[in-house]
């Protein structure tokens, strides 16, 4: 369905035109995917971008498949997986706002966060299952004063999809298929992006 995220990000522009050159439009990507097709919506849109870090805790056993997410602000969000132990998922928040510090401080390089409050922000990943992540994501910008919040992938879980659906303003999805297992299956070319990646990005964008 897509080359690469590249390709991914310029068919979700398409869908997103409402928002170019709006001066009250801000966008953030999910870190690591989710920036490099943020990039390519904004450049596409005329916007600002910046990123949002929030970490999946994935399930014993199985890393790829979330049970619970952490933003920035340390916050967790817990999905319902009674057969996570508590002790598990508080030992795994930990290790993950250190790496939420990390990539911060990795990602911005001293610049501030895009202001949020009043503003309309459009959230990119590079793909959605669970929609843990975006859930905890959509909960922090509310908490900033953001105006409205506006979810943008290029797929996303029907399920999920709907689930988002209740929480944020609006979602746009180039596809919500059937039969989705992983983000990855979407893709022609789905490498794991670098921290200099995201930077490239970033810089290219504010540039």
């Amino acid at each position: 369905m897509f080359r690469d995220r590249s390709d991914a990000g310029e068919q979700l522009a398409q869908l997103l035109q409402e928002y170019k050159g709006c001066d009250d439009v801000v966008l953030l990507g999910i870190p690591r995917g989710g920036v490099e097709v943020g990039a390519r919506v904004a450049e596409a849109l005329g916007l600002p971008l910046d990123v949002v870090v929030v970490r999946k805790i994935g399930a014993p056993g199985q890393p790829e498949y979330a049970v619970a997410a952490v933003d920035e602000d340390g916050g967790l969000l817990i999905g319902d997986h009674p057969y996570v132990s508590r002790a598990y998922l508080e030992q795994s928040a930990a290790e993950e706002r250190l790496e939420i510090s990390r990539r911060l401080d990795a990602y911005r390089e001293g610049r501030p966060p895009l202001d949020v409050a009043g503003k309309t922000v459009v959230l990119v990943d590079d793909g959605i299952a669970t929609g843990l992540t975006v859930l905890k994501a959509i909960g922090l910008l509310r908490d900033r004063g953001a105006a409205k919040v506006v979810v943008a992938a290029p797929v996303v879980a029907p399920s999920s999809a709907a689930k988002l659906r209740r929480y944020a303003d609006k979602v746009v999805a180039v596809s919500e298929p059937a039969g989705f297992a992983a983000v990855g299956q979407f893709y022609d070319r789905f490498p794991q992006t670098t921290d200099d990646e995201v930077r490239a990005a970033l810089t290219r964008v504010a540039g």
